[in-house]
């Protein structure tokens, strides 16, 4: 090609220029520009099976365990030891923070139930619910007693009590004849505003019992809905709450 005239050479020299565009064209969107990387919607999380937050194959959260269902730690048992107990005198039974009982709880068929007479306080009624041990042998309360106001015809008047947080659960021993209370509150419906019934009794379930107790309800008016309208239960104690 040494003796090829400047024509010649000039005519390759275009080709080749043609076929270099032409390549740069096809790795393109069509546009004859060269698109950049796009990410399609939904894709966030990262490719390739990584679940991780951060896409570092490390997982977020690690189990130790070895998946028997087997702990292999020491727990302090409840009835290891028991941190207080107190006597209340007269009719009242025996309170220990002990999660054991050391006998076995008392069953419906061996309480009375009764309501103790109203402590009010700051816009509050605040009524003793008193379950005493009706039967030959020594059992135990422990929890929140179960609570409904119902009418006449057992139709439940308002929603169920709220447990007050805050206090300390004990096992109350009660020995034949000795009594535990549990406290039901609530607002003054007069001072609160809260739309009223009346009921004919308040249904009374002793702690993990499925029978309940029925008391004559002689308190008057309670709150039903509205306004400050919450009933609210506390823990059994030993005593009768008077």
């Amino acid at each position: 090609m040494a003796n090829s005239s400047p024509s010649l050479r000039r005519a390759a020299l275009l080709v080749s220029a043609v076929a270099v565009l032409g390549l740069t064209t096809a790795c393109g969107d069509g546009s004859g520009t060269v698109s950049s990387p796009q990410t399609e919607s939904g894709t966030a999380a990262p490719a390739g099976g990584d679940t991780t937050a951060d896409g570092s194959g490390t997982p977020a959260a690690t189990s130790s365990g070895t998946g028997t269902g087997t702990s292999t730690g020491s727990h302090p048992t409840a009835s290891g030891s028991s941190t207080s107990t107190s006597t209340s005198s007269g009719s009242g039974g025996t309170s220990t923070n002990s999660g054991t009982a050391s006998s076995s709880r008392c069953h419906t068929s061996e309480l009375n139930a009764k309501v103790g007479w109203n402590d009010p306080g700051a816009g509050q009624e605040n009524f003793p619910i008193v379950l005493t041990n009706a039967s030959g042998r020594t059992c135990t309360v422990r929890g929140y007693p179960g609570a409904a106001f119902a009418s006449a015809s057992g139709r439940q008047l308002g929603p169920d009590p709220q447990r007050e947080t805050g206090t300390t659960v004990t096992t109350v021993t009660l020995k034949p004849g000795q009594s535990a209370w549990a406290g039901l509150s609530f607002s003054n419906p007069e001072i609160s505003g809260a739309k009223t019934a009346t009921p004919a009794t308040l249904v009374v379930t002793p702690p993990d019992e499925k029978d309940p107790l029925k008391v004559k309800w002689t308190n008057g008016t309670v709150p039903v809905s509205g306004n400050s309208s919450s009933v609210r239960l506390s823990v059994f104690s030993a005593g009768t709450g008077a």
